[in-house]
Protein backbone atom coordinates (compact mmCIF):
# COMPACT_ATOMS: atom_id res chain seq x y z
CA UNK A 1 0.00 0.00 0.00
CA UNK A 2 1.32 3.43 -0.88
CA UNK A 3 2.05 6.10 1.70
CA UNK A 4 -0.83 8.13 0.29
CA UNK A 5 -3.31 5.27 0.72
CA UNK A 6 -2.08 4.81 4.28
CA UNK A 7 -2.87 8.44 5.07
CA UNK A 8 -6.34 7.94 3.60
CA UNK A 9 -6.88 5.02 5.95
CA UNK A 10 -5.82 7.11 8.94
CA UNK A 11 -8.23 9.86 7.96
CA UNK A 12 -11.03 7.36 7.50
CA UNK A 13 -10.33 5.98 10.93
CA UNK A 14 -10.45 9.56 12.22
CA UNK A 15 -14.01 9.77 11.01
CA UNK A 16 -13.80 11.59 7.67
CA UNK A 17 -15.78 10.04 4.80
CA UNK A 18 -13.79 9.31 1.66
CA UNK A 19 -14.24 11.43 -1.47
CA UNK A 20 -12.74 10.55 -4.84
CA UNK A 21 -11.96 13.71 -6.86
CA UNK A 22 -11.15 13.15 -10.54
CA UNK A 23 -10.15 16.16 -12.67
CA UNK A 24 -7.19 16.78 -14.98
CA UNK A 25 -6.96 20.49 -14.08
CA UNK A 26 -4.46 20.84 -11.19
CA UNK A 27 -5.80 24.29 -10.27
CA UNK A 28 -9.31 22.90 -9.80
CA UNK A 29 -8.01 19.96 -7.77
CA UNK A 30 -5.95 22.28 -5.57
CA UNK A 31 -8.72 24.83 -5.01
CA UNK A 32 -11.39 22.19 -4.34
CA UNK A 33 -8.96 20.31 -2.12
CA UNK A 34 -8.56 23.34 0.15
CA UNK A 35 -12.33 23.58 0.52
CA UNK A 36 -13.16 19.89 0.87
CA UNK A 37 -10.29 18.46 2.90
CA UNK A 38 -11.76 19.82 6.13
CA UNK A 39 -14.72 17.45 5.89
CA UNK A 40 -13.52 14.67 3.59
CA UNK A 41 -10.63 12.30 3.13
CA UNK A 42 -9.63 13.19 -0.43
CA UNK A 43 -8.37 10.72 -3.03
CA UNK A 44 -7.39 12.54 -6.22
CA UNK A 45 -6.74 11.38 -9.78
CA UNK A 46 -6.30 13.03 -13.18
CA UNK A 47 -7.53 10.19 -15.41
CA UNK A 48 -9.93 7.26 -15.34
CA UNK A 49 -7.03 4.83 -15.20
CA UNK A 50 -5.49 6.64 -12.21
CA UNK A 51 -8.86 6.75 -10.45
CA UNK A 52 -9.32 2.98 -10.78
CA UNK A 53 -5.76 2.38 -9.59
CA UNK A 54 -6.41 4.54 -6.53
CA UNK A 55 -9.65 2.69 -5.79
CA UNK A 56 -7.95 -0.69 -6.04
CA UNK A 57 -5.30 0.39 -3.51
CA UNK A 58 -7.76 1.55 -0.87
CA UNK A 59 -8.71 -0.66 2.09
CA UNK A 60 -12.20 0.87 2.05
CA UNK A 61 -14.15 2.26 -0.89
CA UNK A 62 -15.17 5.94 -0.65
CA UNK A 63 -18.93 6.63 -0.48
CA UNK A 64 -18.65 9.75 -2.70
CA UNK A 65 -17.04 10.65 -6.01
CA UNK A 66 -16.77 14.04 -7.71
CA UNK A 67 -15.68 13.64 -11.33
CA UNK A 68 -15.19 15.62 -14.52
CA UNK A 69 -16.46 14.23 -17.83
CA UNK A 70 -13.64 15.49 -20.05
CA UNK A 71 -10.66 13.39 -19.00
CA UNK A 72 -7.42 12.38 -20.74
CA UNK A 73 -6.68 10.89 -23.19
CA UNK A 74 -9.79 12.56 -24.69
CA UNK A 75 -10.27 15.71 -22.57
CA UNK A 76 -12.55 17.32 -25.15
CA UNK A 77 -14.89 14.33 -25.24
CA UNK A 78 -17.21 12.90 -22.58
CA UNK A 79 -16.43 9.23 -23.24
CA UNK A 80 -13.91 8.77 -20.42
CA UNK A 81 -16.20 10.43 -17.89
CA UNK A 82 -19.15 8.24 -18.87
CA UNK A 83 -16.93 5.15 -18.71
CA UNK A 84 -15.69 6.16 -15.25
CA UNK A 85 -19.27 6.35 -13.96
CA UNK A 86 -19.79 2.77 -15.14
CA UNK A 87 -16.49 1.63 -13.60
CA UNK A 88 -17.13 3.20 -10.20
CA UNK A 89 -20.61 1.71 -9.95
CA UNK A 90 -19.01 -1.64 -10.78
CA UNK A 91 -16.85 -1.35 -7.66
CA UNK A 92 -19.61 -0.05 -5.43
CA UNK A 93 -23.24 0.07 -6.59
CA UNK A 94 -24.05 2.47 -3.73
CA UNK A 95 -21.36 5.07 -4.42
CA UNK A 96 -22.79 8.54 -5.01
CA UNK A 97 -21.23 10.05 -8.13
CA UNK A 98 -21.54 13.79 -8.65
CA UNK A 99 -20.39 15.16 -11.99
CA UNK A 100 -18.59 18.52 -11.93
CA UNK A 101 -18.01 19.49 -15.54
CA UNK A 102 -17.96 22.32 -18.02
CA UNK A 103 -19.42 20.00 -20.66
CA UNK A 104 -22.89 20.72 -19.37
CA UNK A 105 -24.99 20.34 -22.49
CA UNK A 106 -28.42 18.87 -21.65
CA UNK A 107 -27.57 15.69 -23.55
CA UNK A 108 -24.48 15.11 -21.41
CA UNK A 109 -26.26 15.94 -18.16
CA UNK A 110 -29.13 13.58 -18.80
CA UNK A 111 -26.95 10.74 -20.03
CA UNK A 112 -24.62 11.00 -17.01
CA UNK A 113 -27.64 10.82 -14.71
CA UNK A 114 -29.09 7.89 -16.64
CA UNK A 115 -25.80 5.99 -16.27
CA UNK A 116 -26.04 6.34 -12.49
CA UNK A 117 -24.62 9.71 -11.45
CA UNK A 118 -26.76 11.32 -8.76
CA UNK A 119 -26.05 14.97 -9.54
CA UNK A 120 -24.55 17.23 -12.21
CA UNK A 121 -22.93 20.52 -11.21
CA UNK A 122 -21.76 22.86 -14.01
CA UNK A 123 -18.37 24.57 -13.81
CA UNK A 124 -17.59 27.00 -12.35
CA UNK A 125 -19.39 26.09 -9.14
CA UNK A 126 -20.10 27.83 -5.86
CA UNK A 127 -18.12 26.17 -3.04
CA UNK A 128 -21.01 26.43 -0.57
CA UNK A 129 -23.43 24.88 -3.05
CA UNK A 130 -20.98 22.05 -3.71
CA UNK A 131 -20.61 21.34 -0.01
CA UNK A 132 -24.38 21.27 0.39
CA UNK A 133 -24.82 18.84 -2.51
CA UNK A 134 -22.11 16.53 -1.13
CA UNK A 135 -23.58 16.58 2.38
CA UNK A 136 -27.00 15.73 0.99
CA UNK A 137 -25.62 12.70 -0.85
CA UNK A 138 -23.72 11.59 2.25
CA UNK A 139 -27.04 11.59 4.12
CA UNK A 140 -28.46 9.34 1.40
CA UNK A 141 -25.53 6.93 1.81
CA UNK A 142 -26.11 6.72 5.56
CA UNK A 143 -29.84 6.09 5.06
CA UNK A 144 -29.13 3.28 2.57
CA UNK A 145 -26.57 1.71 4.91
CA UNK A 146 -29.18 1.60 7.64
CA UNK A 147 -31.61 -0.07 5.23
CA UNK A 148 -28.97 -2.67 4.26
CA UNK A 149 -28.67 -3.80 7.89
CA UNK A 150 -32.29 -4.96 7.89
CA UNK A 151 -33.40 -8.51 7.18
CA UNK A 152 -33.18 -9.40 3.50
CA UNK A 153 -36.01 -11.32 1.81
CA UNK A 154 -38.18 -11.20 -1.29
CA UNK A 155 -40.18 -8.46 0.48
CA UNK A 156 -37.46 -6.07 -0.66
CA UNK A 157 -38.17 -7.06 -4.27
CA UNK A 158 -40.90 -4.47 -4.55
CA UNK A 159 -43.53 -4.79 -7.25
CA UNK A 160 -46.99 -6.11 -7.96
CA UNK A 161 -46.60 -6.83 -11.67
CA UNK A 162 -46.75 -10.38 -12.96
CA UNK A 163 -43.07 -10.08 -13.93
CA UNK A 164 -42.05 -9.41 -10.32
CA UNK A 165 -44.40 -12.10 -8.96
CA UNK A 166 -42.67 -14.59 -11.26
CA UNK A 167 -39.28 -13.29 -10.11
CA UNK A 168 -40.18 -13.74 -6.43
CA UNK A 169 -41.47 -17.24 -7.12
CA UNK A 170 -38.18 -18.25 -8.76
CA UNK A 171 -36.16 -16.79 -5.87
CA UNK A 172 -38.19 -18.81 -3.37
CA UNK A 173 -37.86 -21.92 -5.53
CA UNK A 174 -34.08 -21.67 -6.02
CA UNK A 175 -33.10 -20.20 -2.62
CA UNK A 176 -32.17 -23.41 -0.81
CA UNK A 177 -30.82 -25.53 -3.64
CA UNK A 178 -27.08 -26.34 -3.65
CA UNK A 179 -26.65 -25.49 -7.33
CA UNK A 180 -25.21 -22.26 -8.80
CA UNK A 181 -27.67 -19.61 -9.95
CA UNK A 182 -27.10 -17.32 -12.94
CA UNK A 183 -28.93 -13.98 -12.71
CA UNK A 184 -29.39 -12.18 -16.03
CA UNK A 185 -30.67 -8.67 -16.65
CA UNK A 186 -29.83 -5.14 -17.71
CA UNK A 187 -27.74 -2.77 -15.59
CA UNK A 188 -29.65 -1.26 -12.70
CA UNK A 189 -32.47 -3.83 -12.48
CA UNK A 190 -31.44 -5.10 -9.03
CA UNK A 191 -29.48 -8.30 -9.73
CA UNK A 192 -27.49 -8.01 -6.49
CA UNK A 193 -30.71 -7.58 -4.52
CA UNK A 194 -31.99 -10.81 -6.08
CA UNK A 195 -28.73 -12.54 -5.07
CA UNK A 196 -29.08 -11.23 -1.51
CA UNK A 197 -32.64 -12.52 -1.38
CA UNK A 198 -31.51 -15.97 -2.55
CA UNK A 199 -28.96 -16.04 0.25
CA UNK A 200 -31.19 -14.69 3.02
CA UNK A 201 -33.94 -17.21 2.28
CA UNK A 202 -31.54 -20.16 2.28
CA UNK A 203 -30.13 -22.28 5.10
CA UNK A 204 -26.81 -20.53 4.43
CA UNK A 205 -28.14 -17.20 5.69
CA UNK A 206 -26.19 -17.48 8.97
CA UNK A 207 -22.96 -17.53 6.96
CA UNK A 208 -21.42 -14.62 4.98
CA UNK A 209 -22.75 -13.18 1.74
CA UNK A 210 -19.80 -11.69 -0.15
CA UNK A 211 -19.81 -9.77 -3.43
CA UNK A 212 -17.01 -9.52 -5.98
CA UNK A 213 -17.31 -7.58 -9.25
CA UNK A 214 -15.33 -9.44 -11.91
CA UNK A 215 -14.97 -6.27 -14.02
CA UNK A 216 -13.45 -4.24 -11.21
CA UNK A 217 -9.97 -5.77 -11.09
CA UNK A 218 -7.11 -6.77 -13.33
CA UNK A 219 -6.76 -10.51 -13.90
CA UNK A 220 -3.91 -10.76 -11.36
CA UNK A 221 -5.76 -8.85 -8.65
CA UNK A 222 -8.97 -10.74 -9.34
CA UNK A 223 -7.25 -14.11 -8.89
CA UNK A 224 -5.76 -12.95 -5.59
CA UNK A 225 -9.17 -11.67 -4.45
CA UNK A 226 -10.92 -14.92 -5.35
CA UNK A 227 -8.43 -17.51 -4.17
CA UNK A 228 -6.12 -15.63 -1.78
CA UNK A 229 -2.34 -15.81 -1.83
CA UNK A 230 0.58 -16.96 0.26
CA UNK A 231 3.49 -14.92 1.58
CA UNK A 232 6.02 -14.11 -1.16
CA UNK A 233 3.67 -15.03 -4.02
CA UNK A 234 4.30 -11.62 -5.62
CA UNK A 235 5.77 -8.23 -4.77
CA UNK A 236 3.89 -6.82 -1.80
CA UNK A 237 2.59 -10.18 -0.56
CA UNK A 238 4.13 -9.94 2.91
CA UNK A 239 1.65 -12.26 4.63
CA UNK A 240 -0.74 -15.08 3.80
CA UNK A 241 -4.14 -13.75 2.70
CA UNK A 242 -7.43 -15.62 2.51
CA UNK A 243 -9.52 -15.08 -0.62
CA UNK A 244 -13.25 -14.68 -1.08
CA UNK A 245 -13.83 -18.44 -1.43
CA UNK A 246 -12.27 -19.05 1.94
CA UNK A 247 -13.90 -16.08 3.67
CA UNK A 248 -17.33 -17.04 2.35
CA UNK A 249 -17.09 -20.37 4.19
CA UNK A 250 -20.51 -22.09 3.90
CA UNK A 251 -22.16 -18.88 2.69
CA UNK A 252 -22.85 -17.39 -0.74
CA UNK A 253 -20.33 -15.79 -3.08
CA UNK A 254 -21.91 -13.37 -5.56
CA UNK A 255 -19.81 -12.90 -8.70
CA UNK A 256 -21.14 -9.84 -10.50
CA UNK A 257 -20.41 -9.23 -14.19
CA UNK A 258 -19.25 -12.83 -14.57
CA UNK A 259 -18.96 -12.28 -18.32
CA UNK A 260 -15.86 -10.15 -17.66
CA UNK A 261 -13.98 -13.02 -15.96
CA UNK A 262 -10.68 -13.64 -17.86
CA UNK A 263 -10.43 -16.96 -19.67
CA UNK A 264 -7.57 -18.32 -17.56
CA UNK A 265 -9.58 -17.70 -14.39
CA UNK A 266 -12.66 -19.29 -15.93
CA UNK A 267 -10.94 -22.69 -15.89
CA UNK A 268 -10.05 -22.23 -12.22
CA UNK A 269 -13.60 -21.25 -11.34
CA UNK A 270 -14.85 -24.30 -13.24
CA UNK A 271 -12.63 -26.52 -11.05
CA UNK A 272 -14.20 -25.03 -7.92
CA UNK A 273 -17.69 -25.65 -9.27
CA UNK A 274 -16.85 -29.25 -10.20
CA UNK A 275 -15.11 -30.42 -7.02
CA UNK A 276 -14.72 -27.40 -4.72
CA UNK A 277 -10.94 -27.36 -5.18
CA UNK A 278 -8.82 -24.24 -5.56
CA UNK A 279 -5.27 -23.03 -4.90
CA UNK A 280 -4.04 -19.86 -3.31
CA UNK A 281 -1.73 -17.85 -5.58
CA UNK A 282 1.82 -19.09 -5.05
CA UNK A 283 0.74 -22.25 -3.20
CA UNK A 284 0.61 -25.91 -4.25
CA UNK A 285 -1.59 -27.22 -1.44
CA UNK A 286 -5.24 -27.44 -2.51
CA UNK A 287 -8.10 -25.92 -0.50
CA UNK A 288 -11.75 -26.91 -0.56
CA UNK A 289 -14.59 -24.38 -0.87
CA UNK A 290 -18.14 -25.07 0.28
CA UNK A 291 -19.44 -21.70 -0.89
CA UNK A 292 -22.48 -21.45 -3.10
CA UNK A 293 -21.89 -19.48 -6.30
CA UNK A 294 -24.40 -16.91 -7.50
CA UNK A 295 -23.34 -15.14 -10.69
CA UNK A 296 -24.81 -12.19 -12.56
CA UNK A 297 -24.38 -10.70 -16.01
CA UNK A 298 -25.87 -8.05 -18.27
CA UNK A 299 -24.22 -9.72 -21.26
CA UNK A 300 -25.62 -12.49 -23.43
CA UNK A 301 -23.28 -15.29 -22.30
CA UNK A 302 -24.40 -17.53 -25.16
CA UNK A 303 -23.00 -14.95 -27.58
CA UNK A 304 -19.82 -14.76 -25.48
CA UNK A 305 -19.49 -18.54 -25.77
CA UNK A 306 -19.93 -18.35 -29.55
CA UNK A 307 -17.35 -15.54 -29.69
CA UNK A 308 -14.87 -17.71 -27.80
CA UNK A 309 -14.49 -15.36 -24.82
CA UNK A 310 -16.47 -17.48 -22.35
CA UNK A 311 -16.08 -21.20 -21.76
CA UNK A 312 -19.05 -23.31 -22.81
CA UNK A 313 -18.55 -25.82 -19.98
CA UNK A 314 -18.45 -23.02 -17.41
CA UNK A 315 -21.59 -21.49 -18.87
CA UNK A 316 -23.46 -24.77 -18.54
CA UNK A 317 -22.24 -25.18 -14.95
CA UNK A 318 -23.34 -21.67 -13.97
CA UNK A 319 -26.68 -21.74 -15.75
CA UNK A 320 -28.12 -24.87 -14.12
CA UNK A 321 -30.64 -22.46 -12.57
CA UNK A 322 -31.25 -19.13 -14.31
CA UNK A 323 -33.21 -16.08 -13.20
CA UNK A 324 -33.94 -13.25 -15.63
CA UNK A 325 -34.63 -9.96 -13.86
CA UNK A 326 -37.06 -7.92 -15.99
CA UNK A 327 -36.25 -4.30 -16.86
CA UNK A 328 -38.38 -1.62 -15.23
CA UNK A 329 -40.17 -0.82 -18.50
CA UNK A 330 -41.66 -4.34 -18.47
CA UNK A 331 -43.07 -4.14 -14.93
CA UNK A 332 -46.42 -2.46 -15.57
CA UNK A 333 -47.26 0.08 -12.85
CA UNK A 334 -44.36 -0.97 -10.62
CA UNK A 335 -42.42 2.25 -11.41
CA UNK A 336 -45.12 4.24 -9.59
CA UNK A 337 -44.99 1.87 -6.61
CA UNK A 338 -41.21 2.18 -6.48
CA UNK A 339 -41.49 5.94 -6.91
CA UNK A 340 -43.65 6.24 -3.78
CA UNK A 341 -41.35 3.89 -1.87
CA UNK A 342 -38.26 5.96 -2.71
CA UNK A 343 -40.04 9.27 -1.99
CA UNK A 344 -40.96 8.10 1.51
CA UNK A 345 -37.58 6.54 2.16
CA UNK A 346 -35.43 9.48 1.07
CA UNK A 347 -37.66 12.14 2.64
CA UNK A 348 -36.37 10.87 6.00
CA UNK A 349 -39.03 12.70 7.97
CA UNK A 350 -38.67 15.91 5.95
CA UNK A 351 -41.16 17.37 3.48
CA UNK A 352 -41.64 14.98 0.55
CA UNK A 353 -42.29 16.14 -3.00
CA UNK A 354 -45.11 14.86 -5.19
CA UNK A 355 -45.69 14.75 -8.94
CA UNK A 356 -48.60 16.53 -10.60
CA UNK A 357 -50.80 14.64 -13.06
CA UNK A 358 -48.86 15.69 -16.16
CA UNK A 359 -45.57 14.65 -14.54
CA UNK A 360 -47.04 11.28 -13.56
CA UNK A 361 -48.21 10.77 -17.14
CA UNK A 362 -44.71 11.54 -18.41
CA UNK A 363 -43.19 9.11 -15.92
CA UNK A 364 -45.57 6.34 -17.01
CA UNK A 365 -44.41 6.75 -20.63
CA UNK A 366 -40.70 6.81 -19.76
CA UNK A 367 -38.57 3.78 -20.62
CA UNK A 368 -36.06 4.07 -17.73
CA UNK A 369 -32.92 3.05 -19.63
CA UNK A 370 -31.08 3.08 -16.28
CA UNK A 371 -33.82 0.99 -14.62
CA UNK A 372 -34.36 1.06 -10.83
CA UNK A 373 -31.04 2.76 -10.16
CA UNK A 374 -32.08 5.61 -12.44
CA UNK A 375 -35.50 5.94 -10.78
CA UNK A 376 -33.93 6.02 -7.34
CA UNK A 377 -31.49 8.74 -8.37
CA UNK A 378 -34.31 10.77 -9.98
CA UNK A 379 -36.14 10.71 -6.65
CA UNK A 380 -33.01 11.76 -4.77
CA UNK A 381 -32.45 14.73 -7.09
CA UNK A 382 -36.08 15.85 -7.07
CA UNK A 383 -36.17 15.57 -3.28
CA UNK A 384 -33.11 17.81 -3.02
CA UNK A 385 -34.41 20.39 -5.52
CA UNK A 386 -38.13 20.51 -4.68
CA UNK A 387 -38.70 19.41 -1.05
CA UNK A 388 -42.38 19.64 -0.14
CA UNK A 389 -43.32 20.90 -3.62
CA UNK A 390 -45.52 19.62 -6.41
CA UNK A 391 -43.17 18.75 -9.29
CA UNK A 392 -44.39 19.69 -12.77
CA UNK A 393 -43.92 17.87 -16.05
CA UNK A 394 -41.23 20.30 -17.18
CA UNK A 395 -39.33 19.94 -13.91
CA UNK A 396 -39.44 16.15 -14.16
CA UNK A 397 -38.46 16.22 -17.85
CA UNK A 398 -35.23 17.96 -16.84
CA UNK A 399 -34.23 14.77 -15.01
CA UNK A 400 -35.09 12.30 -17.80
CA UNK A 401 -33.06 11.23 -20.81
CA UNK A 402 -35.98 11.53 -23.18
CA UNK A 403 -33.80 11.19 -26.26
CA UNK A 404 -32.77 7.74 -25.13
CA UNK A 405 -36.38 6.73 -24.59
CA UNK A 406 -37.03 7.44 -28.23
CA UNK A 407 -39.07 9.98 -30.17
CA UNK A 408 -42.20 7.86 -29.72
CA UNK A 409 -42.14 8.67 -26.02
CA UNK A 410 -42.17 12.42 -26.57
CA UNK A 411 -45.78 13.43 -26.95
CA UNK A 412 -46.68 14.81 -30.39
CA UNK A 413 -47.51 18.43 -29.46
CA UNK A 414 -44.41 18.68 -27.26
CA UNK A 415 -42.12 17.36 -29.94
CA UNK A 416 -43.72 19.61 -32.55
CA UNK A 417 -43.03 22.62 -30.35
CA UNK A 418 -39.40 21.58 -29.88
CA UNK A 419 -39.05 21.17 -33.65
CA UNK A 420 -40.55 24.61 -34.30
CA UNK A 421 -38.09 26.27 -31.92
CA UNK A 422 -35.14 24.46 -33.49
CA UNK A 423 -36.24 25.37 -37.02
CA UNK A 424 -36.40 29.05 -36.04
CA UNK A 425 -32.70 28.85 -35.18
CA UNK A 426 -30.71 30.25 -38.09
CA UNK A 427 -27.96 27.68 -37.39
CA UNK A 428 -30.28 24.69 -37.70
CA UNK A 429 -29.01 21.96 -40.07
CA UNK A 430 -31.25 18.92 -40.52
CA UNK A 431 -28.45 16.47 -41.34
CA UNK A 432 -26.51 17.54 -38.26
CA UNK A 433 -29.54 17.11 -35.99
CA UNK A 434 -30.37 13.69 -37.41
CA UNK A 435 -26.72 12.73 -37.09
CA UNK A 436 -26.77 13.62 -33.39
CA UNK A 437 -29.84 11.43 -32.85
CA UNK A 438 -28.19 8.60 -34.77
CA UNK A 439 -24.94 8.94 -32.81
CA UNK A 440 -26.75 8.89 -29.48
CA UNK A 441 -28.78 5.79 -30.33
CA UNK A 442 -25.65 3.95 -31.45
CA UNK A 443 -23.77 4.92 -28.29
CA UNK A 444 -26.62 3.71 -26.09
CA UNK A 445 -27.05 0.48 -28.06
CA UNK A 446 -23.33 -0.25 -27.76
CA UNK A 447 -23.48 0.46 -24.06
CA UNK A 448 -26.51 -1.82 -23.55
CA UNK A 449 -24.74 -4.53 -25.56
CA UNK A 450 -21.44 -4.06 -23.68
CA UNK A 451 -19.66 -3.34 -26.96
CA UNK A 452 -21.03 -6.40 -28.77
CA UNK A 453 -21.69 -5.17 -32.32
CA UNK A 454 -24.06 -8.00 -33.25
CA UNK A 455 -26.27 -7.41 -30.22
CA UNK A 456 -26.16 -3.62 -30.69
CA UNK A 457 -27.19 -4.05 -34.33
CA UNK A 458 -30.19 -6.14 -33.28
CA UNK A 459 -31.22 -3.46 -30.77
CA UNK A 460 -31.05 -0.87 -33.56
CA UNK A 461 -32.89 -3.03 -36.08
CA UNK A 462 -30.03 -3.05 -38.59
CA UNK A 463 -27.41 -5.61 -39.61
CA UNK A 464 -23.89 -5.69 -38.18
CA UNK A 465 -22.22 -4.47 -41.40
CA UNK A 466 -24.52 -1.45 -41.60
CA UNK A 467 -23.83 -0.59 -37.96
CA UNK A 468 -20.07 -0.81 -38.49
CA UNK A 469 -20.17 1.45 -41.56
CA UNK A 470 -22.29 4.02 -39.71
CA UNK A 471 -19.88 3.97 -36.77
CA UNK A 472 -17.00 4.68 -39.16
CA UNK A 473 -18.95 7.52 -40.82
CA UNK A 474 -19.80 9.11 -37.44
CA UNK A 475 -16.33 8.58 -36.02
CA UNK A 476 -17.52 6.23 -33.25
CA UNK A 477 -14.79 3.93 -32.01
CA UNK A 478 -15.50 0.24 -31.55
CA UNK A 479 -15.74 -0.53 -27.83
CA UNK A 480 -13.91 -3.40 -26.20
Amino acid sequence: MSEYSGSVLEKNLAGKPGLLLVDDDPLIVESLGLVLQKNYSLITAETRKQAIKQIQALPELPPLALIDLGLPPKPHSVEEGFALIHDLLGYNRNIKILVLSGQNEQENIRHALTLGAVDFIPKPCDATLLQTRLQHQLMMVEAEQEEDTRDLSTERLLGESQAVKTLKSLVEQFADTPFPVLIEGESGVGKELVAQSLHSMSSRSRYPFLTLNCAAFTAELLEAQLFGYCKGAFTGATTNKAGFFEETSEGSLFLDEIGELPLDLQSKLLRVLENGEYYRVGETRPHISNARIIAATNRDLKESVQAGVFRQDLYHRLSVLTINVPPLRERGDDPLLLLNHFIKFYAQGGPAFELDESALALLKDYDFPGNIRELRNIVIRLGAKYPGECVSKDQLAGELELAVSGMTHIQGPDFDEIARKELQDSDFILDQTLGEWERRYIYIALEMANGNLSKAARLLGINRTTLYSRMQRLGIEEQG
